[in-house]
């Protein structure tokens, strides 16, 4: 039986009649996740807007009659969340950048921004979605509802559907080294989830702070400081993460991306590898392994996962937004049994798991050797995107050069020390170009060398070509600029 609870958005607790908040009682679902849910949907909606005053824990409870701790539990969860603010003596109001927000808004790339009717995205955050393998996922998706039984269409475990956790499981060993079981590996909705169900667990477990790369992912940072943790900046050099900074920074679990760091691509070195783990071991902590681009390096050169040094510290995360698209919502999280525990436990108060469909094609696709095929068809793909980037780099942008290795989808180019980074930026976009500089990925706000970051994620050779020398033009404009203003005066 539903009970409607009609309230303003605007007068607290006034009634309405067009807003209805239900809860079903004849449901499976429990009342606090059915709350939640109604509540977090009516906020990421924009129905709720920021700072809207919601009813009191008591006063709700009366009202679509339930238990006070039912309402007391929705709204904690969602305060832990960043959806609600509550004060003494002011109530409980919508929370001005709300969690859903920022989890939407931080890890994924602007829809709109000055330019961004440009002719050439050469930004970081975006997919190679044209190439997504329509005709091979149709195929394995058919198959999957041809064959579905009362179990396929029925709710999958939480942590994802056994077959499919199986496969991912044969997978990662085989092409990564991750060390794991099928009972220690969880199916979320994208890396996105995965970070906020850790975070959370951190939270629980006593963490104030989580360590990250610098520079690094600007969305990750604002995430992170939204899930009520502390997000510490750790300087990495070209071997990868500063251990020793990151051990005198008082953090016990870091998030890195060892394979090839974001946004300088650089490899955590074979040594601190080791320190990393030591590290984590000596302070009781976790190692959050972001493995978000390795299906596109090169298998020649590809170090294993860090998780495979150590399955007791370190927590593997992966998805298939880089490889497929976003838009599947396909990730994974791999970690220690009493860690995964409390995950699973975590995510029982937010959903109820991933679409089982989706799961299920995946595990078909991967199955028979589609995502293989693949994945090797886009690093070639990337391998000439590259070569043609790194080619115009000397005609368009002498004295700049490139840090890091050969794959990804990005590049990290250092530029002259005398290179107005932002002026070179903005010259770029007056060409219908755009892309980002170093400072923009810098957690830190000390001075550090001019640099300019060019995704080829999106860019084929032909637009790489045609953009770059848009950027070399550009580029020579502020050359030009600073041996003008070096000349003596007369």
């Amino acid at each position: 039986m539903l009970r409607p609870y009609h309230f303003d958005p605007s007068r607290g607790d006034h009634l309405s009649r067009h807003i209805a908040l239900m809860v079903e009682r004849d449901s499976r679902i429990p009342l606090a996740m059915q709350l939640r849910e109604s509540l977090r949907n009516l906020v990421e909606s924009g129905t709720l807007k920021p700072g809207t005053r919601i009813p009191s824990t008591r006063q709700l409870a009366v009202d679509i009659g339930v238990s006070r701790s039912v309402v007391v539990e929705a709204y904690d969860q969602l305060a832990a969340e960043g959806y609600l603010t509550s004060r003494r003596g002011s109530g409980t109001s919508v929370a001005e950048h709300t969690g859903g927000q920022a989890a939407a808004s931080a890890l994924a790339p602007p829809t709109e921004e000055p330019g961004a009717d440009a002719m050439w995205d050469l930004r970081t955050g975006t997919s190679n979605t044209i190439d997504f393998p329509r005709a091979e996922w149709l195929r394995c998706a058919t198959a999957v509802i041809n064959e579905a039984g009362h179990q396929e269409l029925g709710y999958a475990p939480l942590a994802g559907v056994l077959h499919a956790r199986h496969v991912l499981t044969g997978h990662l060993g085989r092409v990564r080294g991750v060390r794991n079981r099928p009972e220690d590996l969880m199916i979320t909705s994208g890396f996105a989830q995965g970070l906020a169900l850790v975070c959370r667990v951190l939270l629980d477990r006593g963490h104030t702070a989580l360590a990250v790369e610098d520079p690094g992912h600007p969305g990750e940072r604002e995430f992170i400081a939204t899930s009520g943790l502390r997000p510490v900046g750790i300087p990495v050099d070209e071997d990868g993460i500063d251990i020793e900074r990151l051990g005198a920074s008082g953090a016990r679990a870091v998030l890195v991306t060892p394979a090839n760091q974001f946004p300088t691509g650089v490899r955590l070195s074979r040594e601190r590898r080791a320190q990393l783990v030591a590290w984590a071991r000596e302070v009781s902590g976790y190692v959050l392994e972001d493995d978000f681009d390795s299906g596109l390096l090169d298998t020649t050169d590809r170090p294993p996962a860090l998780q495979s040094l150590a399955p007791d510290r370190v927590v593997y995360a992966g998805s298939a937004s880089k490889t497929l698209a976003p838009a599947l919502r396909l990730g994974w999280l791999v970690g220690p049994s009493e860690l995964m525990a409390s995950v699973e436990h975590v995510r029982a108060g937010w959903d109820i798991g991933c679409s089982g469909f989706e799961q299920l094609t995946f595990a078909r696709f991967v199955d028979t050797g589609a995502f293989d095929r693949h994945q090797r068809r886009l690093r070639t793909e990337f391998r000439r995107r590259r070569r043609t980037m790194l080619g115009h780099l000397d005609t368009q942008l002498p004295g700049a050069w490139p840090l890091g290795g050969a794959g990804g989808l990005q590049a990290y180019i250092r530029l002259p020390p005398h290179i107005d980074e932002q002026a070179l930026v903005r010259a770029a976009r007056r060409r219908s170009v755009l892309l980002r500089g170093g400072r923009h990925y810098r957690a830190s706000t000390a001075a550090s060398p001019p640099a300019l970051v060019i995704s080829y994620a999106t860019a084929n050779c032909a637009a790489l070509s045609r953009s770059l020398t848009e950027v070399g033009a550009a580029y020579r404009e502020q050359l030009d600029r600073h041996d003008g203003s070096a000349q003596p005066s007369m």
